[in-house]
């Protein structure tokens, strides 16, 4: 059953991927979502139901407008086909608690958990690829995903009667948040978009426990520093030269969401700590 709950997530996570590139594309502008339709920018034809189809019509047109035969770019069927593949892994590692639950009320506090997940799911994806385009991690996403996390994990916690999780929630928000506040003061190498996307990361990974907290935003780090350090040693960036951090903290965080946990418990064994 769970398998055929994450091919279905997945099917909805290839519809929600076509939507995501025009995130991607019109957020950082400032333009709206809904309309215009989609259309080629170079000739300005509308796009039609059967080429906008998630990456089969990207194939069948052979990567190229149907007018003018201008290059679409390749990076529209992988985002599709992305998070697709992002929906059936977080489905298949939640879902099962889903059927394991012991009343309809747990049922319902773990598929609510699931959605909130799956929203920061599809933010994750709009985030990285705008913070790499634009440098920004726009308040027109990160905000509402704060939210909307907030209100159905907090839901999901007082269904389960899992108080401690709503409370280890705020703390590790409050407490990530003022991490990357203090850096973006005193060393200015953050930005505040940075800050705000803390407080999402830090409510979501601290509400499935200290460990995933701890893995997820020492990830970060490790992995933004091994690509500074790489980009460094090819000689693409300067000590000064920006780099988005946004992503690096996306990643990290689903490393935490993901393995956090485990990996915070066989740390805490080696250690001798338990």
């Amino acid at each position: 059953m769970t398998t055929v709950v994450a091919i279905l997530s997945g099917v909805f996570g290839l519809a929600l991927g076509s939507f995501l590139n025009v995130v991607v594309y019109r957020t950082p502008r400032g333009k709206s979502l809904v309309a215009p339709p989609s259309a080629c920018p170079h000739c300005g034809h509308q796009i039609t139901a059967l080429e906008n189809i998630p990456v089969l019509s990207w194939l069948f047109l052979r990567g190229k407008c149907s007018s003018c035969s201008a290059p679409i770019s390749i990076r529209y069927p992988l985002v599709e086909l992305g998070t697709a593949l992002f929906f059936v892994a977080v489905t298949l590692v939640m879902a099962p608690a889903l059927f394991a639950a012991g009343s309809t009320q747990d049922a319902v506090a773990t598929l609510l958990a699931l959605v909130a997940f799956l929203v920061l799911a599809s933010a994750s994806v709009s985030l990285a690829l705008i913070d790499i385009d634009t440098k920004t991690l726009p308040n027109a996403i990160v905000l509402p995903t704060l939210v909307t996390m907030a209100v159905l994990l907090g839901v999901s916690s007082t269904l389960s009667g899992d108080l401690d999780a709503l409370v280890r929630a705020v703390v590790g928000m409050l407490a990530l948040t003022g991490l990357y506040l203090v850096l973006a003061l005193v060393s200015g190498g953050m930005g505040f978009g940075d800050v705000k996307l803390a407080a999402v990361l830090g409510l979501a990974l601290a509400w499935i426990g200290w460990g995933a907290l701890a893995v997820g935003g020492l990830a970060a780090f490790l992995l933004g520093g091994i690509y500074a350090i790489a980009l460094l040693i090819a000689r693409r960036a300067g000590r000064r030269t920006a780099i988005p951090f946004g992503p690096w903290m996306l990643a990290g965080a689903w490393i935490g969401v993901f393995w956090g946990e485990a990996l915070g418990h066989q740390y805490l064994t080696l250690s001798g700590l338990v």
